[in-house]
């Protein structure tokens, strides 16, 4: 909710005699300054308010990558997936040999009963 509609008549009169006061005053001030005063107040309240990005150099990136490659490498050492010269570990298979047999002879039935529908 806006401010403005909580203010009551006299409030709303006598904001608007100030901001006619202020437009005065600045264009008083205008004059004395040669019409350069509110462009050059504008520029101080921009200046104020848009600061300058700022942007970081090559050099800089590469370091940053640098650094984070070495954290990345000194986490997957300490979680086991790389070996000391960086390679990654093989998985190692938990299943069984005769799990997998077993895993196979159903996948093989499956397939001979989609074939057989198929056919039919």
């Amino acid at each position: 909710m806006s401010i403005i509609t909580n203010l009551t008549s006299e409030q709303l009169r006598k904001a608007a005699d100030l901001k006619e006061q202020i437009t005065k005053l600045e264009q008083s001030l205008a004059e004395l300054l040669g019409g350069t005063a509110l462009v050059e107040l504008d520029h101080v309240a921009t200046d104020l308010v848009r600061r300058k990005k700022r942007k970081i150099s090559a050099a800089g990136i590469a370091r940053i990558k640098a650094a984070q490659k070495v954290r990345w490498a000194k986490y997957r050492q300490q979680a086991g997936t790389v070996t000391a010269n960086g390679e990654a570990k093989k998985k190692k298979l938990t299943m069984s040999d005769a799990a997998k047999a077993k895993i196979a002879a159903a996948a093989r039935a499956r397939w001979a009963r989609v074939r057989e529908a198929k056919a039919a």
